[in-house]
Order: structure tokens, then sequence, then C-alpha cells
């Protein structure tokens, strides 16, 4: 374990040496520049460059990168000896612990107007004073969602889950209930290896969603386009045509859809209202059932429009029907849209390996949900889950040792990222507290907190200075690069984070740097094992021998006992000061 010092001052222009390095390589895709594939083209499926042969160290640490919360030695020595398919394999069936917390329903059963001031059902003071914490907010989820990242098995599984939460963003900033986003984020994990349409089916009939973007008790009269539009333009085939590659056919944007398309799809989905459950008469009448947030709404048939109406992609939906029919033949022509496979799967590259893809790696993973099989991977069903996650992870755009030489390849780190990777490479403990409203916040990144349904970052954020694009910059500024460099502080240097006082069995987050202690004589091997763990060798000569050089000025003779310490503190805070550690390459 490091002891707890005061913090040791910034480097000399060391903020503004990120802010430039980080602009300079985060942004692209590199690879294959191949021409676009209309879209009919089928795109052969090749074999991974990995095949049967050992990872290197340098893959089995970015492939650790791209499918975890961050590598840890031990995972990357485990890794060389499974191989990548064996361990999609068994990740593809681990279950964790996931959100085991925020059961309760009792906001939306106690038939109370404030729950917080009037229930009696307390069981203590603690609950009693943190009531809204506890009942209404994310928070609760959000300690859950850094243990798990930290410790969880699954880890695949939770960091898809992380990323689909992007695409089909619900947010605590809209909807209170701490029960109700449990289950919509269980449920996103759940079936984060399933079929897509399965969940694009779960993800509209989820009350949290229809709470979150007005579809809840849309009337047959004159329905709320709101979660129409965001079903159309962000869940599923995106705003503009596209080929199987996901580039613009002539470059130009032609729209998926018009305002009557959207119109079109809101009177198809009339008709639906909060599962049975609740017992508040706020915001019920008549057909509408009270607020209840567990389980699917529950279709009105008396309630859903009947006029016959346009499908997206074309089709017909007829005059007569349930609002069950109506809705599966909205999920049907947007699941079958040739649109869907390339805008959905280039969001799941940009948000687990690079931000850039080729438009060739794209037309790969395409394919792949259009066959539903990739590397051995899926039913052979359009839409399964684990053939697309296997194509975005096995395909050679994402797998190889010519990456850290590529300017243009990688993305940078989101905060969730960055918090939970460099806890797992400094072995710490924790309760998942203090990374909502604090460190998320400074961060950029309250998780299930977004501002708006279009995520915390947008897909084409444009970076600065080049013709790429650079989703997570779009949160990251001086404030919160500096936030990064402060917490890493904190964690070096102030004994990390301590236990809320109103918290039973709060422990707050410690690290143990034991592993990079036992190193600490030998200052090049030190900084080397950093490199690997962290940056994927990725560090330039100059600046790894500037760490190098760094660390080495502690020594037993000027600094006393502690030097050891001193080094591998000093080792561990400029690597993951480095532009090379905040851009995950």
């Amino acid at each position: 374990m490091l002891p707890a010092r005061h913090a040791a001052p910034l480097q000399k222009g060391l903020l503004l040496a990120l802010l430039l390095s980080l602009a300079a390589c985060g942004g692209g895709g590199g690879g294959d520049s191949s021409s676009p594939a209309d879209p009919g083209t089928t795109v052969p499926t090749p074999t991974p460059p990995s095949g049967l042969t050992p990872p290197s160290e340098a893959d089995a640490q970015r492939f650790l990168s791209q499918a975890t919360f961050g590598p840890t030695q031990a995972n990357i020595d485990s890794l060389r000896t499974v191989g990548f398919k064996p361990w999609l394999a068994s990740q593809f069936q681990a279950k964790g612990n996931l959100y085991s917390t925020g059961y309760s329903d009792a906001i939306h059963k106690a038939g109370l107007k404030d729950f917080c001031k009037q229930f009696s059902g307390f069981p203590n003071d603690y609950a009693r004073n943190n009531c809204w914490r506890e009942y209404y907010s994310a928070e609760p989820l959000s300690r859950e969602f850094y243990r798990n990242a930290l410790y969880g098995p699954d880890q695949l599984r939770q960091r898809a889950a992380l990323a689909l939460s992007q695409l089909f963003v619900v947010s605590n900033a809209e909807v209170e209930g701490t029960y109700g986003l449990r289950e919509y984020q269980q449920m996103l994990a759940d079936k984060a290896f399933g079929n897509f349409r399965d969940l694009l089916k779960s993800v509209t009939l989820s009350p949290v969603m229809g709470t979150y973007l007005n579809l809840v008790n849309n009337s047959k009269a004159d329905p709320n386009e709101n979660f129409a539009r965001e079903l159309l333009q962000l869940f599923s085939i995106g705003p503009c045509q596209l080929n199987a590659d996901g580039t613009l056919p002539g470059g130009q944007c032609v729209a998926t859809y018009d305002n009557n398309g959207v119109r079109d799809v809101a009177f198809a989905l009339t008709g639906w209202t909060y599962p049975a459950g609740g017992v508040s008469p706020w915001g019920s009448s008549g057909w509408k059932n009270p607020t209840y947030l567990r389980g699917q709404m529950l279709a009105v048939a008396a309630e859903h429009d009947q006029t016959e109406r346009k499908l997206p992609g074309g089709g017909t939906l007829a005059a007569s029907r349930t609002p069950e029919q109506a809705l599966d033949a909205v999920i049907d022509a947007l699941y079958q849209h040739p649109n869907l496979p390339p805008f959905i799967g280039k969001q799941l590259i940009q948000h687990l390996v690079t931000s850039n893809p080729s438009p060739a790696y794209v037309a790969r993973v395409s394919q792949a949900f259009v066959s539903g099989k990739a590397y051995d991977f899926g039913s052979g069903v359009r839409g399964d889950m684990q053939a697309l996650f296997a194509a975005i992870l096995l395909d050679p755009e994402a797998r190889g040792d010519n990456k850290n030489s590529d300017p243009n390849y990688g993305r940078l780190r989101e905060p969730a990222q960055y918090i939970a990777g460099m806890l797992r490479a400094l072995n710490a403990s924790s309760d998942g507290a203090n990374f909502y409203w604090w460190w998320g916040n400074e961060l950029g990144q309250i998780v299930f907190n977004a501002n708006s349904v279009f995520n915390f970052y947008p897909p084409d954020y444009p970076l600065p200075g080049t013709d790429v694009v650079g989703p997570a910059f779009a949160i990251e500024n001086a404030n919160s690069t500096l936030a990064r460099l402060n917490l890493a502080t904190a964690m070096l240097y102030w004994g990390g984070l301590q236990a809320e006082d109103d918290r039973p069995g709060a422990t707050g987050t410690q690290i143990n740097g034991s592993n990079w202690l036992a190193l600490a004589d030998n200052p090049t091997l030190l900084v080397d094992s950093l490199d690997k763990v962290l940056v994927t060798g990725g560090l330039p000569a100059n600046i790894k021998t500037g760490i190098v050089d760094a660390v080495g000025v502690w020594n037993e003779k000027n600094h006393g006992a502690t030097w050891r310490e001193e080094r591998a503190r000093s080792a561990v805070y400029l690597v993951l000061a480095s532009p090379e550690y905040q851009v995950q390459r």
C-alpha cells in the first residue's frame, strides 16, 4: 500500500501538453480505407490475425481495454493463455452481480404526494435523511456500476451495457425512481448478448423510456411525437440513408424519414400506459394507470389509433390492428431496414474500439449483424448481438500490434472508463461512492444522468483542427482534464477517497500499489511494466525516458525511508497523466 502523502505539484506545462497531445492522437480510425460498399454488398468476414496463435502481450492488453473496464497484468497473462475466442465465449455466458440494489418500489406504492416527508415506513434515520438519494436517484446504481466495473466477472457484458445505455438513453435528469432506473439498466445488461429486435422492443415497452420520452399514456387523438422521433433518429436507422459501410450514398445526406413518417410512427404507438402496481392518483385518470416503473407498459386497445399508417422504410400498417400488432410492425420495419446494421454497428465500434473506423470495418460489422454469424459466434439469425460484438472485437482493424504507430487510431477514454481503468490497475478497494455527483460531475460524466437523449457526447463530434471525429472530446476541456489529474492525485497522494458518514457500510476508495512498489528498485522495469499494462507499450521513447529519469530522482540517500513509495507513486501518476493513457489505442 502506498502511504498517504501531500500532493506533489503538477509538472510545469503538463496540462497544456496533455491537451495538445490528446488532440493530436485521439481521434481517428486508420486501417483499411477501401471504397464504400453498396447497401447490398456481401462483405466476407476475414480470419482475425490471432487465429489459434496466442495473443501478443500488447494485443492482449489492447483487447482487454476494448472489452473490459481495464486490464491488469494477471488478466493479460490469462488472456494470452486462453486466447481471444475462448475468452469471448466465456464472457458471453458470464453472469455477475449486476444491479442488486434499488429494488424498492415504495415511492409509487405508498400513494403519497411527498413520499420522503410523509412515508412512515423508513427502517431508520439513515433512510429518512437520504430518502431522495436512495429512492429517487440513480446514485445507488452508480455505486454498484463502479463496484461491478472493478470486480465483476462479466466485464464484457457490463462494458456492452454501458455502451447500450448511451445509445438507448434514459436519464435520472428527467426520470425519478431508483427501482425503475435499476430495472432499465438491468434489462440492457440482460439483453446485451441476445437479439437486437428483442432489445429494441424491450426499450420501447419500458415504462422508464415511456416516461422519459413521453410515449406512456399517448392517446389516439394527438400523440406526443418525442419517442417516435428518437426511435428513428437515435435508436435504429438514423436520419440519413447509409451504405452498408456507413458512408453516405454520393456523399450527401438523403433523409430516411420526414415529419409525416415520425407522425405515422407516433400514431402507431398509441394506447400504452403504465404497468399495474402504482397507487398514486397523480398523473392517472380514466384509462391511464398511475405511475409505476417495473415491468412493461400495458396496451389499452380503446386508445390505439386505427387509421392506416406508413411504416419506416416502406410498407403499410393496416387500419384494423391491436396496439401489440402495431408495435411489432414498427419494430420489424426498423429491424429489417438496411440502415440499422451500419448505424448501430458503427456507434458500438466507436464506444469499444476506435472513433473513426474505416468503411470496410463498418461493412464487416454490418454483415455480421445481417448474417447473425461472425468468427463462429452467433445463431445465424439477423441481429444476433454475440455475432455483432465478436465482429467488432475480432476484426483485423481492432486486432494487431501496429496500432500505436497509427496516429489516427483509438478513442479518448470516457470518464467512467478512465476512473474504472485506473482503479483496476491500482488494485483498488471501493464502495463505488464519490463517482456520481462529485467526481462524475468534475470529469463530465455522471453515469445514468445524461443531460439529454443525445447522450453525454454525440458520435460525430468533430475533433478541432482535424478531419476526424472524437466523440468523447465533446465533454473534455481544460477543467475536466485537470480533474482527471486531480483524481489520480487524490488516489496516489491523499490516501484515496474517504468513506461517507451517512452511508452504512461505506468504505471509501483506496488503492493497493504493492505490485508496483515491488518494482521500485529498478525505474526502467517499473515504467516498462506500467507501460505494458496501461498503455499497450505505447509510450514514446522520449516520454518513457523522461518518466524513468523523474522516477530515478527519488533515492534513499536524499529522500529517506519512503523513496520506493515515492518512485512507485511518481511512475504511476506520470503514466496515468500521459496522453497515451488518456487515449485508448
